[in-house]
């Protein structure tokens, strides 16, 4: 991909998001990755400690518009 400046809406739709991250290296995404991982860990240290995830116990629906 050729690097742009873009004001554009259509910028920021999820497909476009996908294909600027498809569009990165192996290792470019590996050191995105990190990079967001030490920014998590900057804002808030204890998140490692956090064990808040639980089980869906409650039913789950799923709409669809007929």
């Amino acid at each position: 991909m050729q690097p742009t400046i873009s004001h554009s809406i259509r910028e920021e739709t999820p497909e476009a998001k996908a294909r600027w991250f498809q569009s990165l290296t192996l290792q470019e995404r590996m050191d995105l990755l990190c990079t967001y991982s030490n920014l998590i860990l900057a804002v808030n240290p204890n998140i490692v400690e956090t064990k808040d995830a639980r089980p869906i116990t409650d039913n789950i629906r799923i709409l669809t518009k007929a």
